[in-house]
């Protein structure tokens, strides 16, 4: 019995556990060397840029940018216009309804003057349905009061566009803010 015992011992002891792994060396450079060769490869100084939350919302947009329209749909496989807008608020914990016409009803009307980066535009772009707010797109710039806003059409999928299009500045019927 004892030798068993020795040999299963011998045995665990020389067997490797697959779960872990050997670390490799790695030639390491103290902090005054690495900033050395820093300052040798660059004559700039290193800058921070803030993003504001709603330049970080605007820009988890824009991934989305060519994914093809699919109703109901909130991934890269498909989505339609309030499932951009609800995953690129929900990305930032920020959560609003599903539904463009239930958004339209979240947040504070603002005027197209105030208009921001982060602030959504609402449409009614049904004839048959006039009455109705039936799309939504959120704004990722404002230049010289020209604004371009991205969204997911049913024709070309999630695509950025310009509400002083024709299409789009005759179907627009407000503007909401969500984030101060």
């Amino acid at each position: 019995m004892r030798k068993i015992l020795v040999l299963l011992l011998i045995i665990l002891s020389f067997s490797n556990c697959k779960s872990s792994k050997r670390a490799k060396a790695f030639k390491t450079k103290t902090f005054t060397e690495g900033l050395k060769n820093s300052e040798e490869n660059t004559n700039t100084s290193t800058t921070f840029k803030i993003v504001s939350l709603q330049d970080s919302i605007a820009n988890y947009a824009k991934n989305f940018e060519g994914v093809r329209y699919k109703w109901g749909g909130t991934t890269t496989s498909g989505m339609d216009c309030s499932g951009l807008v609800f995953e690129s608020f929900r990305a930032h914990h920020i959560f609003l309804p599903r539904i463009s016409r239930d958004m339209a009803k979240k947040g504070y009307r603002i005027a197209l003057k105030n208009i921001q980066k982060g602030d959504l535009l609402f449409f009614k772009t049904s004839k048959s349905r006039r009455h109705t707010i039936n799309h939504v797109g959120l704004v990722i710039e404002v230049k010289n009061r020209d604004i371009t806003f991205i969204h997911s059409t049913t024709k070309r999928g999630v695509i950025t566009s310009f509400l002083s299009e024709a299409y789009w500045s005759n179907t627009f019927f407000e503007a909401r803010r969500y984030i101060d």
